[in-house]
């Protein structure tokens, strides 16, 4: 019989611990309308990516006035360099069991407007040194026409090939639905 009436104490002692604690420090938006910054909350805005679901920038394809009424979208995508690459928000959305103050859905700031489909920059350079004159770098960046160009010369004997190498290098030959390279982590 004692055990039953530790265990018994023991549930009363923390439902009356739970009770006081939530009548006296409630931090949710239904409760309280002012943040406490000393508060064991952090505002939803200030977690990090690794407690968040953010969806893709939006692509407005060039629509400025769309992006000034939304706040936030890619009007284009792409880039090669950071300059040319552009910045925008995204919709985020707190994972579920994650406790904090504020809207749980907003919007991040600092997610940037490129794309992948699969073009990796080494592997295309290899195709290019090993394969090059039968146009693989260009089949592979989807380049069709000048590849079969490329495959039917045999590089345009030679020289074509060394070109490509070198735009490649350089920068100059990328991918062609304007997709950026996946970098290796």
């Amino acid at each position: 019989m004692a055990p039953f009436r530790n265990i018994l104490l023991n549930i009363l002692v923390c439902f009356a611990v739970f009770t006081y604690c939530s009548s006296h420090e409630c931090y949710s938006e239904t409760c309280r309308t002012e943040y406490v910054p000393h508060g064991p909350l952090v505002h939803c805005k200030f977690l990090p990516l690794e407690f968040l679901n953010c969806s893709e920038p939006l692509n407005l394809n060039g629509n400025e006035t769309r992006k000034k009424e939304l706040g936030h979208g890619c009007l284009k995508y792409g880039g090669q360099k950071h300059e040319e690459i552009e910045f925008t928000g995204a919709v985020c959305s707190v994972l579920q069991g994650v406790e904090c103050y504020g809207n749980k859905t907003f919007i991040k700031d600092g997610f940037p407007c490129i794309k992948y489909n699969g073009h990796y920059f080494v592997t295309t350079l290899i195709y290019s040194v090993l394969l090059g004159f039968l146009g693989m770098d260009r089949f592979c960046l989807g380049h069709t026409g000048t590849a079969v160009g490329k495959l039917l010369t045999l590089g345009g004997v030679g020289i074509w090939w060394i070109v490509d190498i070198v735009l490649l290098v350089n920068g100059m030959l990328t991918p062609d639905d304007g997709s950026n390279w996946v970098p290796y982590y």
